[in-house]
């Protein structure tokens, strides 16, 4: 819902991992070169980099230009001797575009890393109809600047954001190699260290103000610690503790993945079956596509299937399992099969339904989903809490959601976005306790068995689930439903979820025994899962404090994002330009939106969830409008009257949703 592509791509030069063993010396690139393959290079100045395969590479005196295969975009690393950030950064754009005039938006500090003693970040105003991200990172080592401008459409910056990724991953001064816990002896995780873990996470619930946070942590398939930091909700008593139910979001998917494996094993098809053998009823948009969708694929991030979320986040209230199905027909490739991850959660709710229609044809999609994850995934492994039931959730030890309102402050939000996911559930939609992901994590590290000895599961379809399928960057691949990282020189397998006010993670080091859960309750959760990984790892290896360091400047560039933010934004909306919306506009694609008046307030209401919006002009003149309640604040509706007819537009990256007046 919100626009973070940019600013995610903007910055992984100080919030992504680089590699974590010496990459074989960089060559120096020719003045213009086309990858054919992943490449490591250097910069006039000797800064490492990974080239992506399919970009061109032009050398421009200091400057090294980076250019996807679509024209327009463009990645720039600048080396220059300054006085400070601020004066690379004004060479970097000099020599790049002199005749760029993006404003600056939000300029923040980064802690040093990597090598890299100072990090600043810079962040651009741009309006919606320029569909653009545009940032720069000044990172300096010694007496040298190395800023790298991100200059990309957003259609662009999101199918490639893995490649985006590679340069990044690696962006390491001349000479430097980092951090590896590469063939290192793990400590166990004794109480002493499971209580350094603890206050790590409960420090970081504090400095991000999380109001409730699940933990688990296990240490040689043994769970040594599971409970709760915090409270379930802002401003009541009831604490969090190992049996609090969360939204697990996207961690759903790994669960999906599982039942699949299970019924590999019994034969109802394998990993290799068209869907189409399946599910006859299954299609893309793109016929050739469709043929090639293997059960493996549906869930690979692989398909060259784009985000198309809107479509479910929209039309929530009245859509079904067979709706989304159907939806899929719709849909367009924007890239190579197996070319580039694209993350599509309507193909991963389709994997989840075609292996539940197998099992249960006669049934609806949802309830066969229902009753095959019942019987193959939560009933063995004793996850007695575990439900896609959203009114069962809400009648026991729950957690609410919480986000942050217009100023930045936190508050609850609002669970109705979170119910339209229920029609994509096997993408996003199950809620679950730390006591219950303990139970998965377990059977993960143990390969299939579970406490008691007996084999649920054949080690070789679950861990066909592990093999990569696309790479995210240089240190990360995707395979069905879990990510493998191998960024600090062992293999950690993962994967996080993300719905209103509900950010989690699971991750576990098959080669070490040792796996951790975490589940929060709020918006600015986000940050603590990598913290905690990279934490986990300091404590098992006796590795570098880093993730203290990084959690610590956190709040800060928080405030300052939501500061700048604001800024722009006029609360209530402009009274007058609100009077001139329609009372009701529709599109075909994501339905309905009615524009209401509560004194002041303007509000949206688009059937499922509903908000007050905020006007804000932009800098090309137009007008929007863009959601502001706490949880369902950052979609944005622009104003695009023509001759008399009142639309509004609005845009993921890769779509556009025009909005007519409607009756």
């Amino acid at each position: 819902m919100r626009k973070l592509l940019f600013a995610i791509a903007a910055n992984l030069a100080c919030l992504s991992a680089v590699a974590a063993e010496r990459a074989p010396t960089p060559a120096p690139p020719a003045a213009t070169e086309t990858m054919t393959a992943d490449m490591p290079r250097t910069t006039a100045a000797g800064t490492q980099f990974v080239a992506p395969s399919g970009w061109t590479l032009e050398m421009r005196g200091a400057a090294t230009i980076l250019s996807p295969p679509e024209p327009g975009s463009h990645l720039v690393l600048f080396d220059i001797k300054a006085k400070d950030a601020d004066a690379a950064v004004a060479a970097a754009w000099q020599a790049y575009d002199a005749k760029a005039k993006w404003p600056l938006k939000v300029a923040s500090d980064r802690p040093a890393r990597d090598g890299w003693e100072e990090i600043h970040a810079y962040n651009y105003e741009t309006s919606a109809n320029d569909k653009r991200g545009v940032g720069a990172d000044a990172l300096r080592a010694g007496d040298n600047w190395t800023v790298a401008i991100y200059d990309f459409a957003d259609a662009v910056g999101e199918k490639r954001s893995a490649q985006v990724g590679t340069v990044f991953d690696q962006l390491l001064p001349k000479g430097y190699s980092r951090e590896t816990f590469k063939g290192k002896t793990a400590h166990a995780l004794d109480p002493a260290r499971v209580e350094q873990l603890r206050q790590f996470v409960d420090s970081a619930r504090t400095q991000l103000d999380v109001p409730g946070i699940g933990l688990g942590l296990i240490d040689h398939g043994k769970v040594v610690f599971a409970g709760g930091l915090g409270m379930r909700a802002l401003g009541k008593p009831e604490p969090v503790d190992a049996h609090t139910l969360f939204m697990i979001a996207s961690n759903s998917k790994a669960l999906t993945t599982l039942m699949l494996a299970r019924l590999v094993d019994q034969k109802k098809f394998d990993w290799d079956t068209p869907v189409t053998q399946l599910l006859p009823t299954f299609k893309l948009g793109d016929a050739a596509t469709t043929r090639q969708v293997l059960v493996r694929h549906l869930i690979c991030a692989c398909t060259g299937l784009p985000r198309q979320d809107l479509e479910w986040l929209f039309n929530g209230a009245s859509a079904t399992p067979e709706s989304m199905v159907a939806t899929l027909g719709t849909m367009q490739p924007t890239s190579k099969f197996g070319e580039l991850f694209q993350y599509s959660n309507l193909m991963a709710a389709a994997a989840g339904f075609v292996g539940g229609h197998v099992v249960y044809p006669s049934l609806e999609f949802g309830a066969a989903y229902d009753k095959t994850m019942q019987r193959e995934v939560f009933g063995p492994l004793g996850m007695r809490e575990t439900t896609f039931d959203n009114k069962v959730a809400l009648k026991g030890n729950h957690a609410e959601p919480h986000g942050f309102d217009v100023d930045g402050k936190t508050a609850l939000a609002s669970m109705d976005i979170n119910r339209t996911v229920a029609p994509a559930r096997p993408a996003g939609g199950a809620w679950s306790d730390v006591d219950d992901m303990l139970r998965y994590v377990q059977m993960e590290l143990a390969k299939g068995v579970l406490p008691d000895g007996k084999r649920y599961i054949s080690e070789v379809a679950l861990l066909k689930r592990r093999e990569p399928n696309v790479a995210l960057g240089n240190n990360a691949t995707y395979g069905m439903g879990l990510i493998t990282d191998h960024t600090w020189g062992v293999d950690v397998l993962s994967h996080g979820g993300d719905l209103i006010g509900f950010h989690s993670d699971m991750m576990w080091l098959p080669d070490y025994g040792v796996g951790a859960v975490i589940l929060t309750n709020s918006d600015r959760g986000p940050p603590i899962r990598g913290a905690l990984q990279r934490r986990l790892l300091e404590v098992l290896f006796d590795g570098n404090a880093l993730a203290e360091k990084d959690l610590a400047a956190l709040p800060k560039r928080f405030s300052e994002n939501i500061a700048a933010e604001r800024k722009r934004l006029t609360v209530p909306a402009d009274a007058d330009a609100a009077g001139k919306l329609a009372a009701h506009y529709h599109n075909d694609a994501l339905g309905n939106v009615w524009v209401k008046h509560d004194g002041a307030k303007t509000i949206f209401d688009v059937g499922g969830w509903r908000s007050e919006v905020a006007s804000r002009k932009n800098d090309d003149g137009t007008l929007s409008y863009v959601t502001i309640d706490p949880g369902e604040g950052g979609s944005e509706f622009v104003v695009a009257d023509k001759d008399g007819a009142k639309v509004l537009i609005v845009r993921d990256a890769q779509h556009e949703y025009r909005y007519a007046e409607a009756p």
